[in-house]
């Protein structure tokens, strides 16, 4: 791995550490908050809170593997384990969903909510902007880094700011005289965090699973453009957003040498590193123009 993927990583681990802080401060003071008013709901925002953090403890497990440079068992790197650790994210946001179910039910069929005081909101208020400081400021640093891991897990706190906005809305209106709504907003924000999951779960997969991370047309189009390449095709891409690997085939003069055909695909290389700068790695499969012509119907 070179040394700005080592920096990048490090970058990553300190935004992941940081975060880990802020979100169990905010979980900290939740849990103390329900716990002395005796909020279920207070209590268990709280509780998710701790499962962000839990996350933020995964992903630099995660980070520390996918630091690793390319080896014997792993000539691609370890950069997939952040696609992993991104699983176990929208893995806990699930956990966290059952858990907003628990509670409405539990609210709507015995009628539980919590005691509202001026407090517990001033305080749920305050956690509430921590929280959206931290998903700006993780957010930008995954666009920044182009780290999926930590785009899900901003995503994921997320989730936990559209949870204290529920439980906000729900002791407001508790504090109203509608003590059913605790268990109704609760039921919103389920819909809310499933969709959260969805996301994070798809984008893993399309990692995991080698979806195509380039356009072949605009690949083939671009490879076309380099001077004696007559040809292109089976032009295949996959990896993360900030690392991408692509391989393909051009046909060229059946005359040409192999010192110059060599010079040619590295240029087909370079114009393609060029136009995608996440591309990381380009395999080019040189053949004679002739050959092509010599295969069965259908084939290419």
């Amino acid at each position: 791995m070179d040394a700005s993927s080592l920096e990048r990583n490090r970058k990553v681990r300190t935004v992941l550490a940081a975060i880990l802080l802020a979100n169990w401060a905010v979980a900290l003071t939740k849990l103390v908050l329900g716990l002395e008013s005796g909020s279920a709901a207070v209590t268990a925002d709280g509780v998710h809170s701790f499962i962000d953090g839990g996350s933020n403890v995964l992903a630099l497990v995660a980070m520390s593997v996918a630091s690793r440079p390319a080896d014997e068992d792993h000539p691609y790197g370890h950069g997939k384990f952040e696609a992993l650790a991104s699983l176990g994210i929208g893995a806990l946001i699930g956990t966290s969903m059952l858990e907003l179910g628990r509670m409405a039910l539990d609210s709507l069929l015995h009628g539980r909510h919590p005691e509202v005081t001026p407090l517990m909101l001033g305080v749920m208020v305050g956690t509430l902007l921590v929280n959206l400081g931290v998903t700006r400021v993780e957010h930008h640093w995954g666009r920044e880094l182009q780290s999926p891991l930590l785009l899900a897990d901003a995503r994921h706190t997320l989730s936990d700011v559209g949870v204290t906005l529920a439980v906000l809305a729900s002791l407001g209106l508790v504090w109203l005289g509608y003590p059913k709504a605790d268990g109704l907003v609760t039921l919103g924000v389920m819909v809310f965090v499933a969709r959260v999951a969805w996301g994070i779960v798809k984008q893993a997969v399309g990692i995991l699973s080698d979806t195509a991370r380039l356009d072949k047309q605009k690949v083939a189009t671009l490879t076309l453009q380099v001077p004696g390449v007559r040809s292109c095709h089976d032009v295949r891409s996959r990896g993360m957003e900030g690392t991408v690997y692509v391989d393909l085939k051009i046909e060229v003069d059946p005359q040409m040498s192999t010192a110059r055909a060599h010079e040619l695909a590295d240029a087909v290389e370079a114009r393609l590193q060029a136009e995608f700068p996440e591309v990381v790695d380009v395999v080019v499969h040189v053949e004679p123009a002739r050959a092509r012509a010599a295969l069965p119907p259908g084939k290419t």
